[in-house]
């Protein structure tokens, strides 16, 4: 089989999605296809290939409804002006969708049905909030024989189907404190603060104009949920999120967030005849289902896999990117799978970053391909949960 290069990545700033406060939101005004459609022509250019030259292209989207509908992934290759000869497929898995869109596109290549593939991720959740566009249409989603066929009784919807839940549930298993979650929380913001200030994020942010809602322009070129003022003596009154006596808050988990993500993945062989010199190389990919209700376990199963796929162990790994969508995923992860913590989301994660959705697995991977490259380290792993109970898991190898 052939090996899978990384040739280009980038991404759109991360905005603070407020869906009852749109005003405040930078992308208020910029649905999420328009954001990904400005993304794919200057990734073509970057990476210096031709667009009629790319063999196929995915989107993942947790959420491809109203707005995000793409037509079977065709929209925004015809929102980019890109030759319509390129075919498309749009991925829905969740939090995993844009790497899920890696997945299929690493397998594509390394079994010789493409040379090159364009993957990319978007989510807007101000604009299509969680379950809103199917609300409006008066679409009960998920359906609702699972709450009322007792051939179904066994699945706990209410808690599956509500992620701050499923983190409350995984964190009473752990054994670990608030105080831990707020502490990662803390750290999340000031490795992010840190980075943002000495220009990590730079190079893989397009900077794009966007109108705001008093009519005004501004440039959006840093991740607006990032925060240089968080302590975790700051996070001990915040309120539960989720439930009256909970744990899981705003300062311990991720916000909402818009933003779009691309990557050019191709064989090693092109590369090398059009003179790429890659970010990385993919050398495995995991993914795994697990128990909904604790959603926040399935990166271990999938970065098991991962890293049996690779021949690879736990110490072999250089940096680890673990989503935080909760920072008790990230957490559990550490702990299960013997991780030392001081390589985990070293630039910052997800609760300062932000995690729009079906947009953070190419973020996850992009970001981590860079990190390699400026820490000098080897071998690197992102994850993440899924909603629904999975995990999804890729390591890569930084190219000499």
């Amino acid at each position: 089989m052939r090996e899978v290069v990384i040739a280009g990545y980038l991404r759109t700033a991360q905005s603070r999605s407020r869906p009852n406060d749109p005003d405040r939101d930078w992308f208020c005004k910029l649905r999420s296809d328009e954001l990904l459609a400005r993304l794919l022509p200057e990734l073509i250019r970057r990476t210096g290939i031709k667009a009629e030259e790319i063999n196929d292209f995915i989107v993942g989207s947790a959420y491809g409804v109203s707005e995000q509908w793409t037509y079977g992934g065709r929209l925004p290759i015809f929102l980019a002006n890109l030759p319509e000869k390129i075919p498309a497929k749009f991925v829905d898995q969740q939090c995993g969708s844009a790497m899920a869109a890696i997945h299929i596109g690493f397998m594509e290549i390394t079994m010789g049905y493409a040379d090159i593939v364009m993957v990319g991720g978007m989510e807007h959740m101000t604009r299509v909030p969680m379950g809103g566009a199917l609300r409006e249409r008066g679409v009960v989603s998920p359906n609702p024989r699972l709450f009322t066929d007792p051939a179904y009784k066994h699945w706990d919807m209410v808690t599956s189907t509500n992620m701050g839940l499923t983190a409350e549930k995984l964190f009473s298993q752990t054994g670990f404190t608030k105080e831990d979650m707020d502490r990662w929380g803390a750290r999340a913001h000031q490795l992010a603060s840190k980075a943002q200030k000495e220009g990590f994020f730079k190079d893989e942010i397009l900077p794009i104009e966007a109108e705001q809602a008093d009519g005004k322009t501004l440039i959006v070129d840093r991740d607006q949920a990032v925060r240089d003022d968080v302590t975790v003596e700051g996070m001990k009154d915040l309120k539960p999120a989720f439930k009256p006596d909970g744990v899981i808050t705003a300062g311990n988990s991720s916000p909402l967030n818009a933003a779009a993500t691309s990557m050019v993945l191709m064989s090693k062989e092109t590369a090398k005849k059009k003179g790429i010199q890659p970010m990385a190389t993919i050398r495995s990919i995991g993914f795994a289902g697990v128990d909904p209700t604790i959603m926040g376990v399935g990166p271990v199963p999938a970065s098991r896999m991962a890293l049996e796929k690779a021949g690879l162990q736990v110490k072999d790994i250089d940096y680890w990117e673990i989503n935080e969508a909760f920072c008790i995923v990230a957490l559990n992860c550490i702990k299960e799978l013997g991780i030392n913590p001081d390589r985990v989301n070293v630039m910052g994660g997800g609760t300062a970053i932000g995690h729009p959705l079906g947009a953070t697995g190419i973020r996850l991977v992009g970001t981590l391909a860079r990190i390699l490259k400026v820490k000098g380290g080897r071998y690197g792993l992102a994850n993440a949960c899924v909603g629904g109970g999975q995990g999804v898991a890729t390591i890569i190898e930084r190219e000499p």
